[in-house]
């Protein structure tokens, strides 16, 4: 394979406290309605780029030290998206962003390596994969040569199985676990070294523990209590709750409604040793994690 081009990677803030990861959904069905791309195809809507772009400096000002761009929806029950269009999605708006924001990082939420590989050449930073690299033969390839960092995320969802709610939305089914804590650190561990052995650096892997999918709702309730459990692999630890369906399920709110929820996952996260928290809210998160952080160190001055 050619050698995939990337700019030198900005500082990486995870290293020194919690980073922001706002996300910028270039699709048209994103589960919390928050969708740039409208109801047409991409490349037909002239002003996605623009929208995308607004947003980008919007969550930059009030704190969001990544943007992670995705266009394929995650959400249970989305229907696949072919690669051409997803890429007639993304690139633009990595590329514009890239010029525009140069000092900020920009992660590609992508499972294909062809989309990651043209938005690595478009300016992208860091490869978020939410199936870790087993939905596509050439992402570890990719992954180890571009020398970038890469998201593997837990996944044991089954694409397309999934419970609706007209109130709630999608929720993935849940397979059946032993001990789930331990199944989940097992598989974790397991999904680093995947990774490692295709070569990809250990010091670039970042794990996701996969809340909301694949897991019941104790499970991602037990996910954010125990993160620090995950964190103890060794490996920097994002954590992504925002507005998903178990926090409908324990407050009965709707996606638009889940912004203290949210918060309240991010705050105990944050103590239990998140590294980055993906979200959609950013100027909020912002605060809730800079909150908890300065409530976490308080008296080590004395």
């Amino acid at each position: 394979m050619p050698e995939t081009k990337h700019r030198e990677l900005p500082a990486t803030p995870w290293m020194n406290r919690c980073a922001v990861m706002g996300i910028v959904n270039v699709t048209p069905d994103s589960f919390s309605s928050d969708g740039l791309a409208g109801s047409a195809q991409a490349s037909s809507d002239r002003g996605l780029v623009d929208r995308a772009v607004a947003q980008a400096a919007d969550f930059i000002e009030h704190g969001a030290e990544i943007l992670d761009i995705g266009g394929e929806s995650t959400r249970p029950g989305a229907a696949p998206v072919p690669a051409d269009e997803e890429l007639d999605r993304v690139v633009p708006v990595v590329e514009a962003i890239a010029k525009r924001f140069p000092a900020t990082l920009i992660s590609v939420d992508t499972y294909k390596a062809a989309v990651a590989r043209a938005a690595l050449d478009g300016g992208a930073h860091i490869i978020n994969d939410v199936w870790a690299g087993r939905a596509d033969e050439d992402m570890l390839p990719l992954m180890a040569e571009s020398g970038v960092p890469v998201v593997l995320m837990h996944n044991k969802a089954r694409w397309g199985v999934a419970t609706q709610d007209a109130k709630l939305g999608g929720s993935y089914d849940a397979p059946l676990y032993g001990d789930f804590m331990q199944d989940i650190l097992h598989e974790m561990q397991a999904m680093a070294k995947t990774a490692e052995d295709a070569g990809v650096p250990r010091d670039l892997i970042i794990l996701d523990p996969g809340v909301g999918f694949g897991k019941t709702l104790d499970q991602n309730l037990t996910l954010i209590r125990d993160l620090g459990a995950i964190r103890k692999l060794g490996y920097p630890v994002l954590l992504g709750p925002s507005r998903k369906s178990f926090i409908g399920k324990v407050l009965d709110v709707e996606p638009g409604g889940r912004l203290m929820g949210t918060a309240a996952s991010v705050s105990v996260g944050v103590a239990q040793g998140a590294d980055i928290v993906r979200v959609h809210d950013v100027r909020a998160m912002t605060e809730v994690v800079r909150m908890t952080e300065a409530i976490l160190s308080s008296g080590q001055e004395a």
